[in-house]
This record gives C-alpha cells, sequence and structure tokens, in this order.
C-alpha cells in the first residue's frame, strides 16, 4: 500500500484541454436504507464513479447528505428523528460515520477528501464565503476531493436547504463549476409520476424552468430522504440562474456518472445561455438579506431592466427600511413589485432627503462616495 503521505496532497495534471469543474451532490436515500445506516456497498460504488471523474483530471467536488441518516439508529432512535435537537444529535454522531466511510472508500483509489460543513448564515456573510471558496480553491488545486455538507449540529432552522439540492446549487455557483450533476432514485424529470402512470413521458431536456414545470413534480419519495423532484427542480433553476447547466438523474451502474458529465446520462439536462455570475453578484442574488427597499418610477425602472443603467435619485419616488451605505436594498416599481437589489451608496436617511431631485441638486444636500443609488456593476435583476 503507499503511504498517504506521498499520494494525499499529489498535485493534478494541468493543462487538460477536456478538465471541467464538477459538483456532484448525492442525498440519503442514496446512500443509506429505509430503515437509516449506512449502505457501505453504496457508499463505495459512489466513491468509485466520482474518483473515475477525478482521475481523468477533472476537478471534482461533492455535496453530500446522509448525516442524520446514518447517524440515528446509531444512537438508538427507531426512526428518523423529528425534533431539532435529535436530529442535531444525529448529525453528530452521523457526520463522523460519513466522513469515515467516504475516506475509506476514496482511500481505494488512492484520493483524498476533505470535509467542509456550511450554514446559510455562511453564505450571507461575504468574508465567511470567501474564505470557504478559498479553501476550496487550494483543495482542489492540490488533487484532495472536497467533501461539502451542512453543519447540521448547529444549523437553527430544520433541513433548510432541502436534502442540501439547494446547498449544491449554491456551491455550484459560488466555485463556477462547469456542471452540477443532482444524483437521485429516479432517471429524471416526467410530465407525471411513473410509478403510478405507465404512460408518463421523461422530459429530456429544459431550456426554461417555469412554475408550470415545477408543477410536475412531487414530494419526498424517501423515508429517510427530505428533497423530492421539486427541490431539486428548484436547485437547478438557481444553478441555471448562475451559468450552471444542471443534470438531474439516476446512477446506478459503472460509468453512469462519467456519461451524466458527458452530456449521455439517465436523467434530465436543465441548460442555461447565461453567463456564470461574479461572486460579488452571486452573493447579491441568492445570499444576502435585504436592509430595506427603494421604490422607483417607471423611467428608472426601464432605465434598470432594459438600458444597463444605474439607479440615480431622481428615479427613486420611496424609501422604507433602515440602511447603511454596502448594505443590500430590494427595489420596487411604481405597483410595489420587486425587481431587482443591489448595494447601496446612500444611507436611507440621505436618500429621503434627496429622493426625486437631480444630480446637481443631490450635491448640495448630502456627501456620498458615489452618486449613484445603486451602480450598475451591483445590480442583480429579479425575475
Amino acid at each position: 500500500m503507499v503511504p498517504q503521505e506521498i499520494w494525499l496532497y499529489r498535485i493534478l495534471p494541468k493543462g487538460h484541454d477536456e478538465m471541467q469543474r464538477i459538483v456532484i451532490k448525492i442525498g440519503s436515500s442514496s446512500l443509506t436504507s429505509d430503515e437509516g445506516g449506512l449502505n457501505r456497498s453504496r457508499v463505495e460504488f459512489f466513491a468509485s464513479e466520482l474518483a473515475s471523474l477525478h482521475n481523468e483530471g477533472h476537478q471534482v467536488l461533492l455535496v453530500t447528505s446522509g448525516a442524520v441518516a446514518a447517524g440515528f439508529t446509531r444512537i438508538g432512535y427507531k426512526k428518523k428523528p423529528k425534533h431539532l435537537h435529535e436530529k442535531q444529535a444525529s448529525a453528530a454522531l452521523g457526520q463522523a460515520l460519513l466522513m469515515q466511510a467516504y475516506q475509506e472508500a476514496f482511500a481505494k483509489d488512492r484520493i483524498g477528501a476533505a470535509q467542509i460543513l456550511l450554514t446559510r448564515s455562511d453564505f450571507s456573510n461575504r468574508k465567511r464565503i470567501h474564505n470557504a471558496l478559498m479553501t476550496i480553491d487550494e483543495l482542489l488545486k492540490h488533487g484532495i476531493l472536497p467533501i461539502v455538507n451542512e453543519n447540521d449540529t448547529v444549523s437553527v432552522d430544520e433541513l433548510k436547504f432541502g436534502d442540501n439540492d439547494m446547498l449544491s446549487a449554491l456551491v455550484a455557483n459560488l466555485v463556477k463549476a462547469n456542471r452540477l450533476l443532482i444524483l437521485t432514485d429516479t432517471d429524471g424529470l416526467y410530465t407525471e409520476d411513473p410509478r403510478k402512470n405507465a404512460d408518463a413521458r421523461k422530459i429530456e431536456r429544459v431550456d426554461q424552468i417555469s412554475d408550470e414545470l415545477l408543477k410536475l413534480a412531487g414530494g419526498s419519495g424517501s423515508s429517510v430522504g427530505t428533497g423530492g423532484m421539486r427541490s431539486k427542480i428548484e436547485a437547478a433553476r438557481i444553478a441555471t440562474r448562475g451559468g450552471i447547466p444542471v443534470f438531474v438523474g439516476k446512477v446506478s451502474e459503472t460509468g453512469d456518472l462519467k456519461a451524466a458529465a458527458a452530456g449521455d446520462g439517465k436523467g434530465t439536462y436543465f441548460d442555461t445561455s447565461l453567463n456564470t455570475m461574479s461572486m460579488k453578484k452571486q452573493w447579491v442574488r441568492f445570499h444576502s438579506l435585504p436592509q430595506g427597499s427603494i421604490t422607483v418610477d417607471d423611467g428608472a425602472q426601464d432605465a434598470l431592466l432594459s438600458g444597463g443603467k444605474s439607479l440615480l435619485p431622481a428615479g427613486v419616488t420611496d424609501v422604507s427600511g433602515d440602511f447603511n451605505p454596502g448594505d443590500v436594498v430590494e427595489v420596487l416599481n411604481s405597483l410595489h413589485q420587486p425587481i431587482g437589489r443591489g448595494v447601496v451608496n446612500y444611507a436611507s436617511w440621505q436618500l429621503q432627503v434627496v429622493a426625486g431631485l437631480s444630480t446637481e441638486e443631490v450635491s448640495k444636500r448630502v456627501e456620498v462616495h458615489r452618486i449613484e443609488v445603486i451602480h450598475r456593476d451591483e445590480w442583480i435583476t429579479i425575475g
């Protein structure tokens, strides 16, 4: 056996023409039995599939569920717990078991695996999530496979990431992945539930995720999982809005994961024509918490949505909330409908003073670092 210190930090070959950064998400139901507890043979199978991509020179990240499902039977619970403190206790034990299983499985292919635990609050804090990205980049540079999971032992809200489907989309956007592969126990999205209707037709490709498409998805299909097809489609919508194409489908046989990554998998592909989003705009769009709202007139709305312009004080008609320069605010149209959000350059009291005024008048009344209320580079359209 090769000593661990020789292979654990090996650097993958550079300059591979087909190298891609691929995020793969595996849910609880794929790793555990219905009664709970890890299915070691399934963990080893998926580790082997990921290793096949990794050893081709791709940068592979795994977003995994399974900590709660792996741990609750070891604690002594008869079924998956429902109370938060029981889930957190299960996750505390199960996370160690899960990582041990992955470490041993990846070691067979001489691949080092690193654990990264995140919560939703990590994404809302720009400094913390930037540090997480730097850590992931450094691990990938050294050929280590990052394994990301929600930090269930400290999360204050139950199952916020929907069995980590949403987490995988946020991670894919964060690392600017070339693609996101969400693995499930069904081979894609169908027009109806194929378990109930033999005439259900599989949808091979999706160009745009509509509300009608979301209605096709049902609830959770497993007693140990929490994310049904709907949460996977919602995750696909987040990822594709960030410019990341998505596959949702089944990997059950050797070679299935490579086929999915190559565009020939057993599932549904969600395409996107958008470019990947900068980290700053991604944070504004998906992670930030607006501290107030600004209502604009029709001219300002057109300038923001169609003209590629910044928002100036002249277009502001109303200000709500208590915010400071650098905070994120929501922007509403004249019908009080949200049209976007951005980083504001004014305190709320300053903007209330100058709302509707020309640039010349604004300069006479308040002192601000930038005259734009929201600069175009710090604006995100929502829709």
